[in-house]
């Protein structure tokens, strides 16, 4: 099995991955900013390290000697990484890591993008390669023009590399403010859960589900952008309803209590010929059974 280097792996996403690969038998060093206090499981090895620092990424892969890398580093709070300008900064420390470690004898890159790279406003499904790549935010352009690099440095250098296009995902360790665990906290807490009028259709996987398609596409051969996701669109409406199932309080949620962010897009929906039939990942459970799980992660730290 390979010795695979996980960015971020103290975040949201990161920490499913690293229990995915470490489950799959592979040795995984798991990078995160802060000192972390969770003990390691067999296979996982965690380091402190800020990549934002000049000469981290180096330091890091000359040390570790990871043959695949799994970037998933960002800056990602809330509502705030769409225009901050540490996008800037991530672009620069990622290319370096991208550097250094081919350099350092790595052969396969995976990288985290984004379904915000895609030009917004299409009625069909995007696809990678023949939707319009236009960034409406900043956060979208700075993950777009790291993928034109990238994708031209690994050719040049002969990396294997790939790019997964997230699209949107919920689960256990979420940030509270965001869409499933504000619903779900409230109506757990017995209080009205106001949403949107949830109209708008998304394209949705459970984090433990997103994070083994990143698993399978590191161990496919599969290059450039694949998008990370269902298929499967749902009106927000009717995840909320699944929580509001969930958690017996359905009563509670208020539609239409809230106004949609300026220019929500009516539609984001992925295309995922080239993730079920290239990669040959497919989610393995229902979105309500997801959703089940995830309220009952909830009530257990309500």
């Amino acid at each position: 099995m390979s010795r695979i280097l996980v960015t971020g792996a103290g975040g949201f996403v990161g920490r499913h991955a690293v229990d995915h690969l470490g489950a799959r038998g592979h040795e995984v060093i798991a990078v995160s900013s802060r000192a972390r206090q969770r003990e390691d499981r067999p296979g996982v090895q965690w380091v402190q390290c800020d990549l934002l620092a000049p000469n981290a990424a180096a330091e890091l892969t000359g040390a570790v000697r990871a043959t695949h890398l799994l970037h998933l580093a960002w800056y990602a709070a809330h509502r705030a990484y769409w225009t901050s300008p540490q996008n800037l900064e991530w672009v620069g420390a990622s290319l370096r890591l991208l550097r250094a470690f081919g350099e350092n004898g790595g052969a396969r890159v995976v990288m985290a993008g984004t379904c915000a790279e895609y030009e917004w406003g299409h009625e069909s499904r995007f696809v990678e390669g023949a939707t319009p790549l236009a960034p409406a935010t900043l956060y979208g352009a700075a993950k777009h023009g790291l993928g034109v690099v990238a994708d031209a440095y690994a050719q040049q250098e002969g990396l294997s590399l790939a790019r997964g296009r997230i699209f949107f995902t919920f689960g256990a360790g979420e940030a509270e403010e965001r869409l499933v665990p504000a619903v779900a906290r409230a109506l757990l807490s017995g209080r009205e859960a106001r949403v949107t009028h949830g109209a708008q259709i998304r394209d949705f996987l459970v984090v433990d589900e997103l994070a083994a398609a990143f698993g399978a596409l590191m161990e496919s051969g599969v290059e450039g952008a694949v998008n990370i996701a269902s298929g499967a669109p749902i009106a927000l409406r009717d995840l909320v309803a699944m929580v509001g199932d969930a958690t017996g309080r359905p009563d509670l949620i208020r539609y239409g209590a809230l106004e949609p962010p300026p220019g929500d897009p009516a539609e984001i929906v992925a295309d995922v010929r080239r993730l079920r039939e290239e990669v040959g990942w497919a989610p393995r459970e229902s979105l309500a059974d997801g959703v089940e799980r995830v309220v009952a992660w909830w009530r257990g730290r309500a």
